[in-house]
């Protein structure tokens, strides 16, 4: 239950304030409205470093994808400090971070919640909860969300053995560095309970006009990191 609730934790913060910044600049009428991708990027970043901060128990994977990469390798024993490897174990991880992520879009969603009932607002708000590329090639949209999550989880596996002190910051700016070098073709997901929980909840929270939830495009932003974290997490075992 410690992990559980750790990893819940952890990624409800993610989503809340990655999904908070989606919309304070994405919304017209905020204070942060047409900030752009920098804004984006950073405060995605720093919406990771806050949820991995607040998650040690667990390990603060936050992401399938990351678990994903740390049961394959074959060097890692465990999931976390006195956290046995175990397909169990896993699953409480998933399941936690996809109870996590949904609760985060939820909240965003109340945080922001007058700003999406303007009139001015109605249309497309889905990329407020989950992401969606810049050209549709589902083919090379999962090649783009293959090298992002590759990234995250070879440098993360890097972290151990580099002594930098930065704790959770390291992540966070690694985050932020994915999103400004490899995000724009797709809006990196880079981790699949980030994007289809809360595409969930963009499904079935009362918004006026909010469009659709393109269900068609759903599985590239979860096979694509899952296939990204597992080279990553090899990569680890082999090159690290």
């Amino acid at each position: 239950m410690q992990v559980f609730f750790s990893e819940f934790i952890g990624t409800f913060i993610l989503v809340l304030m990655g999904a908070g910044v989606c919309a304070n600049v994405s919304l017209k009428g905020t204070l942060g409205s047409a900030a752009g991708w920098v804004a984006i990027s950073f405060g995605w970043g720093l919406a990771v470093f806050s949820g991995v901060w607040v998650s040690a128990p667990s390990g603060a994977h936050l992401n399938p994808a990351v678990t994903l990469g740390l049961m394959v390798n074959p060097e890692a024993t465990e999931l976390a400090p006195g956290v046995p490897k175990a397909m169990a174990t896993a699953l409480v991880y998933v399941a936690a971070q996809f109870i996590g992520a949904f609760l985060g879009a939820v909240v965003a969603w109340l945080a922001y919640k007058k700003h999406f009932d303007e009139p001015a607002n109605q249309g497309k708000v889905l990329g407020i909860f989950a992401t969606g590329p810049a050209i549709r090639s589902y083919g090379w949209n999962t090649v783009s969300e293959i090298i992002g999550t590759f990234v995250l989880v070879f440098v993360i596996g890097g972290f151990g053995g580099t002594p930098h002190g930065l704790g959770p910051l390291a992540v966070g700016l690694l985050v932020v560095a994915i999103g400004l070098s490899l995000g724009g073709a797709t809006g990196y997901a880079i981790n699949p309970a980030r994007d289809l929980a809360p595409r969930l909840a963009h499904a079935v929270l009362p918004i006026p006009g909010k469009g659709s939830s393109d269900w068609s495009y759903s599985w590239v932003p979860v096979v694509g990191p899952l296939a990204g974290g597992a080279l990553g997490g090899l990569a680890v075992a082999v090159l690290l």
